[in-house]
């Protein structure tokens, strides 16, 4: 068996712009964001923490470590989904998030489960 069967976790974002929060005179721009990790390996594993990379249009980067997400650690066995919204502020119209989740096996093994590049953006800003 492929270690890549054995391990591996599917990540999707999906990103709202929230308006209401956000002040575009201070420069205040508030997103939420969804994730949804599925566990398309073969064996149990468990999310301990995470790391972003938060980059807006002026290329200022933020870097975020955590235990966790949203408070939780979950397990995630074959085929499992967990879902979770979170948030971020830029000061920029646009930005990106990147980075990946420490996971550990139920067998001890360690990986990182990368999370792809998305994009934050207003809408009508990007077309």
């Amino acid at each position: 068996m492929d270690k890549d069967d054995k391990y591996h976790i599917s990540i999707t974002a999906r990103v709202n712009y929230l308006a209401e929060q956000s002040d575009e005179a201070d420069n205040r721009f508030v997103f939420a964001y969804t994730i949804t990790l599925t566990n398309t390996g073969d064996t149990a594993v468990k999310l301990v923490s995470r790391h972003w990379v938060i980059t807006d249009a002026h290329h200022h980067v933020q870097e975020v470590r955590g235990e966790g997400v949203v408070g939780e650690q979950p397990v995630l066995t074959p085929g499992q989904s967990f879902e979770y919204t979170s948030g971020t502020v830029l000061a920029t119209q646009v930005g990106t998030m990147s980075g990946s989740y420490q996971m550990v096996a139920e067998d001890g093994t360690r990986f990182d489960a990368l999370i792809p590049q998305f994009v934050l953006s207003v809408p009508r800003v990007l077309h």
